[in-house]
């Protein structure tokens, strides 16, 4: 495959630590076939940062930093083009904060849990070969994805804050990419279901509303290879429940970001993140970066 050809496909593969709703642009893009993409990177987040932003916490002082690592592999679906990802972190979570009037504090390392995704490109976005590819052109495409949280991160239900969840989730998402020239304007949907934790802080059974998003991004693209977005996302939802008792946790909340990818040479790219809240009614009051390589291969 050519040089500038591979410059086109480095994307989004794994956005690193997966607390909140994630700021992932240039997802929905078409990709050659048989395709690979390792991503191994570093984040760190400091505020009122949660792996389960639900749980009500007032003046947080949390950091959670470590390294995370991601795999995807580009594929056919049905005549169209697709993309399998899965991606995992390994922790440490440290700091304070108030809940329910006494102060709580925890300072921990583990696994978070793990996330796969399945997506697939229905307009804009035939499955096409490695030499075709070189001459693909994007106009519009819209496309869809499923992801699936399995709860195999480490979790103690004696402590309110945890790295893992104890609960499964699967966000459904419709995403459309626009190219304008040197630009791709970017817009996705999505809904959040989450499974009930029985054994929530103490034994407490617990069960939260689905959360909905929409996500923004404007990605300036360069001919380098380099592209630079800034990357907008809106929620509302996820109030909870705790043993049948409604909880006053909506959260309505939106964060902004940017993201700068650099290509290395032909199969190496590294990949700049940051993000902050700017309206927060419940949890995501953080600012957060990762720093991420990306290695790409076909076979």
């Amino acid at each position: 495959m050519q040089r500038h050809a591979w410059l086109l496909v480095f994307t989004s593969v794994y956005s690193g630590i997966s607390i909140g709703q994630d700021l992932e642009p240039r997802y929905y893009q078409n990709l050659p076939l048989g395709l690979n993409f390792l991503a191994i990177g570093y984040a760190r987040s400091d505020g009122g940062v949660l792996f389960d932003p639900s749980v009500g916490l007032e003046n947080a002082d949390l950091v959670v930093d470590g390294p995370f690592i991601g795999y995807a592999r580009s594929l056919a679906i049905a005549g169209r083009s697709g993309k399998f990802d899965l991606g995992i972190a390994n922790v440490c979570l440290d700091g304070s904060a108030v809940f329910e009037g006494s102060q709580v504090s925890r300072k921990v390392c583990g696994w978070s849990d793990v996330r796969l995704r399945l997506a697939i490109n229905f307009l804009g976005a035939p499955a096409l070969s490695m030499r075709d590819f070189a001459n693909y052109q994007q106009n519009l495409v819209v496309g869809a994805s499923l992801q699936v949280t399995a709860p195999v991160g480490d979790y103690d239900p004696d402590k309110l804050v945890n790295i893992g969840t104890n609960r499964w989730a699967v966000k459904t998402e419709i995403g459309a990419s626009k190219a304008l020239k040197h630009w791709l304007l970017e817009m996705k949907f999505s809904s959040t279901f989450y499974q009930d934790n029985d054994n929530f802080f103490s034994g407490r059974r617990r069960d939260q509303d689905p959360i909905y998003a929409l996500q923004a991004h404007v990605v300036r693209r360069f001919a380098s290879g380099k592209w630079l977005a800034a990357d907008y996302t809106r929620y509302r939802g996820g109030e909870t429940t705790t043993d049948g008792l409604p909880d006053t946790n909506l959260q309505s909340n939106a964060r902004l970001g940017v993201t700068l990818s650099v290509p290395l040479n032909s199969r190496h790219s590294l990949k700049l993140s940051g993000s902050s809240g700017v309206l927060t009614r419940t949890g995501s009051d953080f600012d957060s970066v990762a720093l991420t390589w990306q290695y790409a291969w076909v076979r």
